[in-house]
């Protein structure tokens, strides 16, 4: 039950720091990390700084996507290696690639509503380390083969192997597939791009400025939140190295069409990248900022959360952005920083173009005209998902966090970080930073 002397509905609710590791590109076997490992590096840092010890949080919740089967709810088990100790409460949301801000807005509103004072939440994701799957057929023939019991009877199923059955199937493949539409997500931002004109070159080149403002923040030094992991073998990983100062959009222009050939949009180079990365924010009321003594960075104003057709999932930003400014009587001029997460080119760019689209505003987001539109020089300013990558259980989280220490250093009030969701969903959160440093 939930304490008399905390209830109030309308609880201010602050992040008072965060941190994430640097997100690492798949490259083709098992990265250095599990889940586990990851939201472990990245909070061991985080956790050290604060003015309290880690049992003083209320609870601890994380997301992800794809848990491993020796690490199920991934966060109590970080939660009892981050030293929170065994009376913990810690839980693990998974809401594909919106899980991390799932983990946010959980904390956000156990806080607002007075559950909860202290919150640790997040996101983590191996995508390296996603199963590989037996085929149907061979789960079967294993179970008839555990059930024989003579010599002559298990020939016989030796007799029946088929050898395709030894072949895996890649279990990131079968879920990036929606079950409703048969359609994997590459194909659905192929829909999108149809229907708002997206041209190949638009997406190439919103590709390659991704590359370039990910380079940039690097060079100035601009991604503070990151904090370094080291592996057992002593190795140590300190940037996000999946960008591509080099990438151009002619460069791009030579790579095949990946989801459909030969003449569609979306490729590897303009799509997010396969990644594994974690990322904590620590969540206080009014009264443990007071309590610790605490200087917060910002304070979560909203959050909504949509639901669309699965084969246009990548529209979800506009379904879940658009309430949040209407709600908060906003303008679109008066968000000065988004964060779209670049799932890819093709569907960022396709809500950018519905969001001015008259026709869509009016049937789909009940506007009486166009919302708006958003200046390219307040999207994603130090680049997205397609230089980075997109690990899905914590993209969500990264996507906030970041958007606090952009607002921050460039002197900025407010922002709404937003993302499409596999399955048809979309979620956004409106963001107040509040005056100070920059992280």
């Amino acid at each position: 039950m939930p304490r008399p002397d905390l209830i109030s509905p309308k609880r201010p609710v602050y992040v008072t720091d965060g941190a994430r590791t640097p997100f690492l590109k798949a490259r083709g076997k098992p990265g250095p990390f599990t889940p586990a490992d990851l939201a472990v590096q990245c909070g061991r840092a985080l956790l050290l700084r604060q003015p309290f010890a880690p049992s003083a949080f209320d609870e601890v919740i994380l997301g992800c996507a794809n848990q491993l089967a020796d690490e199920m709810n991934v966060a109590r088990v970080a939660a009892l290696r981050l030293g929170c100790g065994a009376n913990m409460p810690a839980w693990t949301v998974h809401r594909n690639c919106g899980s991390g801000m799932q983990s946010l807005d959980a904390g956000f509103r156990a806080i607002a509503e007075g559950r909860m004072d202290l919150v640790l939440a997040g996101g983590t994701e191996a995508l390296s380390r996603t199963p590989l799957m037996v085929r149907e057929a061979a789960v079967g023939w294993l179970g008839r083969w555990r059930e024989a019991h003579s010599p002559a009877q298990r020939v016989r199923l030796l007799a029946e192997l088929d050898p395709g059955w030894l072949v895996p199937v890649v279990g990131l493949e079968r879920g990036l597939t929606d079950p409703v539409t048969a359609l994997n997500m590459g194909q659905t931002a192929e829909v999108l791009a149809h229907r708002f004109g997206v041209t190949r070159g638009e997406a190439d080149g919103y590709a390659a400025e991704s590359h370039r403002r990910l380079a940039h923040a690097q060079a100035q030094g601009w991604l503070g939140e990151i904090e370094p992991m080291c592996d057992r073998d002593g190795q140590v990983f300190d940037h996000d190295d999946g960008v591509r100062p080099d990438t151009t959009p002619d460069k791009l222009a030579g790579l095949a069409s990946a989801f459909e050939p030969p003449f569609g949009q979306v490729t590897a180079g303009n799509s997010s990248q396969i990644t594994d990365g974690a990322c904590w924010l620590v969540l206080a009321s009014e009264r443990s900022v007071e309590e610790h003594g605490i200087s917060p960075l910002a304070r979560i104003v909203d959050s909504e959360w949509a639901a669309l057709d699965p084969s246009i999932m990548g529209l979800g930003p506009t379904l879940a952005a658009t309430p949040l400014v209407e709600r908060n009587d906003l303008s679109f001029d008066a968000i000065e920083l988004w964060e779209i997460n670049e799932a890819f080119a093709a569907q960022v760019l396709a809500c950018l173009k519905a969001w001015e689209d008259e026709v869509f505003c009016h049937d789909v987001l009940g506007l009486a005209q166009p919302a708006g539109r958003i200046a390219h020089e307040r999207l994603n300013v130090d680049g997205g998902a397609i230089a980075l990558g997109h690990p899905v259980g914590t993209s969500g989280a990264r996507l906030v966090l970041h958007l606090i220490h952009a607002l921050r250093r460039d002197g900025l009030r407010r922002g709404i970080a937003t993302e499409c969701i596999g399955g048809g969903q979309g979620g956004a959160m409106l963001i107040e930073a509040l005056p100070g440093a920059a992280p």
